[in-house]
């Protein structure tokens, strides 16, 4: 085999995972090894996160490097990552709990992600966080897809014993079987409430306790609400459940701010077709305004001196350029306003409806967050702001003549193609 194993990472039912070195280039990966029954053969999961990971390129997306097949064992090298989310929380949350800029940030990188998965007609169907993958630039990869699958025409009706329960959507467990794009937004919502308190929002024994725990919370629903879902869906079936009232989110999330509470209404709507589509949460202003993440306070923060500090996270701008340090609304040459209206799109819309300035531009809006600092890594030079970014990105509504003239000739990035993308730039 090409690849040496240093370590072993982790240990499942069907596979075990080591750390790994490329004998070709040096390069550090992580090593699925798969054993192989003679008798039942590979199993459906590897067969399916092979067919799907080999068309996915995005870089929130675990990368499959290469996959090596022998008699007894079948071998996937991925790109390593240091640490799951999970074990992310648990080293460097205050009880689990990731402040408000990190939270933001990995949210940002889960659903560009999750936009580029259903974008490829890929569901992932098991988001939690020992699926996300954190790297040590602080960037989030969405991994495991033995649970994922391609959906739409011709086939639409599925399994609906998918998804960790405690991140599971209600209209699974009612029975869906019929479901969409829609569970994949519940289990982010889940997953951004989890990170904000540091533990799992609805922690249900089973089905039926599961969604007692959900109405305990976002409410139990009205009649209609539930009759809706039964017509739509033929394997829902309409019944009355005890009636809970909604508890403010401010409640649930203290010290959460009132974007951060207003995005996660969104994502955790009882009814599927309410929830916005990713490319649309993408658009909310908890991430196009530069003061959402500052609970109830209408102060900028302040750009970061140049010096030495960790790493940063790289983010993408639609213009095509990577980021370092995204500036706040107050500094020069910032831009003016958020690049597009929020609104949503249709989530069963077999053309997956997308965001007007997703079509035009081919990728989410601008980041207007701080990036995260991961606390354990080497320190590097920082970078000052605006350094490294388009002059279109972050030009003042009221350019002087001479920068509204370099406006107008930007230098554009080398590019390089991706499924699901008109363009995608290089770094």
């Amino acid at each position: 085999m090409n690849y040496i194993q240093l370590e072993k990472l982790g240990e499942g039912t069907y596979a075990t995972v080591y750390k790994g070195r490329s004998r070709a280039t040096n390069e550090i990966v992580a090593l699925k090894e798969i054993h192989l029954d003679p008798e039942e053969g590979t199993p459906s999961t590897a067969i399916r996160e092979i067919s799907l990971m080999k068309e996915l390129n995005h870089p929130n997306i675990l990368h499959l490097h290469d996959v090596i097949h022998t008699e007894n064992k079948l071998v996937l090298v991925f790109e390593y990552c240091e640490q799951d989310l999970k074990r992310y929380m648990d080293t460097h949350g205050v009880r689990g709990a990731l402040d408000p800029a990190t939270v933001r940030s990995f949210m940002y990188q889960l659903l560009r992600g999750t936009a580029y998965c259903h974008d490829n007609r890929v569901l992932h169907r098991d988001l939690k966080p020992q699926n996300l993958l954190i790297n040590r630039k602080g960037e989030l990869k969405i991994g495991d897809f033995g649970l994922a699958r391609a959906y739409g025409v011709p086939v639409n009706t599925y399994s609906n014993e998918v998804v960790t329960l405690w991140y599971r959507a209600p209209d699974v467990l009612m029975g869906s079987r019929n479901y969409d794009a829609a569970i994949d937004i519940w289990s982010c919502g889940c997953i951004m409430a989890e990170m904000i308190t540091g533990m799992p929002l609805f922690r249900g024994r089973d089905n039926p306790d599961q969604l007692l725990a959900i109405m305990k919370i976002i409410g139990t629903p009205e009649d209609r609400v539930i009759k809706k879902m039964a017509q739509e869906t033929p394997d829902i079936q309409f019944k009355t459940y005890p009636r809970f009232p909604k508890v403010p989110w401010p409640n649930i999330l203290p010290g959460a701010s009132a974007q951060a509470c207003d995005l996660i209404d969104r994502l955790l709507q009882f009814d599927p077709t309410s929830r916005p589509n990713a490319l649309d949460a993408l658009f909310h202003p908890y991430f196009t305004d530069p003061t959402a993440h500052h609970p109830n306070s209408t102060n900028v923060p302040q750009p970061v001196p140049v010096g030495v500090m960790p790493a940063p996270v790289f983010h993408m701008l639609p213009n095509g350029q990577s980021v370092y340090m995204p500036q706040p609304s107050n500094a020069p040459g910032t831009r003016a306003a958020a690049p597009q209206p929020y609104q949503y799109a249709a989530m069963n819309d077999p053309n997956m409806a997308r965001h007007p300035a997703y079509s035009e531009q081919g990728h989410p809006p601008p980041f207007a967050g701080q990036p995260i600092h991961p606390p354990q890594y080497a320190q590097v030079p920082a970078y000052a702001y605006g350094q490294h970014v388009h002059p279109q990105a972050h030009m003042p509504a009221q350019a002087a003549p001479q920068q509204q003239q370099q406006q107008q000739q930007p230098q554009q990035p080398a590019v390089y193609p991706v499924p699901g993308y008109p363009q995608y730039p290089g770094r």
